[in-house]
């Protein structure tokens, strides 16, 4: 447990050094963009999840090297590096879409920034599937509810992981616009899949969750209310990727999907928009003179919106919906054996 203390420790000192490097860089590079929810709306670096990425991924090569040189521990190798190169695909993507700082306005109220169309970004995602599907990572045979154990066989690698990757990945990006939602919502289920993995032997799914974990806590430092750094894509991206990851890896696919269910129900809400209004709402709300945050529709279309009708701050909205991310995290322990 020493290499594995040390590793999550590695990445928790990278991102001490990387969040604040990469603040002062975007702000240097123009990778900046309007916070919606304060009085002035002053424009903010954001891509928080460039920093976070390499923090895990330097971490990882750290692991890795002790497992190599001084365990000869070579069968956990190629799962890791599969991992990462998903990781890293994933989170180039989401920059991709971060670059574009253009502003968007929908009738009088804006809605940040452009970015990349959304089959866009479904189609950038896709690539970065194959690194697990190439190592095979993850077993075949899955335990459904109702069903019983499933051995899906190829059909497993070549159309699971990738429907897996690509969902998990869009689906969180689905949910944030709050200062420290999407790193707030990473910090409870990569601690609550990491300690679920732990308990159940799945010491690969653990140490990259715990390593995640530890550099989110200082990605929400600075990207909580006032945030000093957005999210961007880049992050949400990279955390719904670990899903898919933890959950192929770890095998642990109905744990990973319980914890996942309040990014589902942000989905559904999230097309039932689309059928109603003709377009997908905004997560954003409207920022009130006593600092309390007023939904611009009349109807639910997000979980932000259910946060909103409890005449909230941003601050309040973001720990309610930690609060959900908390209860739906504690499920597995107390319905699932692996």
């Amino acid at each position: 447990m020493i290499v594995e203390t040390i590793t999550v420790l590695v990445s928790f000192l990278f991102s001490l050094v990387l969040v604040p490097f990469f603040i002062n860089y975007f702000k240097v590079a123009g990778i900046m963009t309007r916070d919606l929810h304060k009085k002035n709306k002053p424009y903010v670096p954001h891509s928080l999840g460039v920093p976070f990425v390499l923090s895990l991924t330097f971490s990882m090569l750290f692991y890795i090297f002790f497992q190599v040189f001084l365990y000869q521990n070579y069968k956990e190798v190629s799962y890791i590096l599969a991992s990462l190169l998903t990781l890293l695909l994933i989170a180039f993507s989401g920059f991709i879409d971060d670059i574009n700082t253009s502003q968007v306005k929908v009738g009088k109220f804006s809605e940040g920034k452009a970015g990349l169309k959304r089959y866009q970004k479904v189609l950038l995602t896709f690539p970065a599937a194959i690194p697990l599907m190439a190592v095979m990572a993850g077993e075949t045979t899955m335990n459904l509810p109702l069903i019983g154990n499933v051995d899906f066989g190829i059909l497993y690698p070549l159309v699971l992981v990738p429907l897996g990757v690509i969902g998990a990945s869009n689906a969180v990006n689905m949910l944030d616009g709050f200062n420290g939602l999407a790193a707030g919502l990473g910090l409870i289920y990569t601690f609550g899949l990491g300690l679920y993995a732990l308990l159940h032997g799945q010491n690969v799914a653990s140490i990259i969750l715990f390593s995640a974990f530890a550099s989110l806590l200082v990605c929400f430092r600075y990207n909580f209310y006032p945030a000093k750094i957005l999210s961007g894509d880049s992050l949400t991206y990279s955390l719904g990727s670990l899903f898919a990851i933890a959950a192929i890896i770890g095998n642990m696919e109905r744990a990973a999907l319980l914890v996942f269910t309040p990014f589902l129900i942000q989905g559904v809400l999230k097309f039932y928009s689309r059928i109603k209004l003709g377009k997908f709402a905004s997560d954003l709300g409207i920022l009130e003179k006593d600092g309390k945050i007023r939904s611009k529709y009349d109807r639910i279309y997000s979980l932000t919106h259910v946060a909103m009708r409890f005449n909230l701050n941003e601050k309040q909205i973001v720990l309610f919906l930690m609060l959900i991310q908390a209860i739906f995290t504690a499920l597995p322990f107390i319905f699932f054996r692996m």
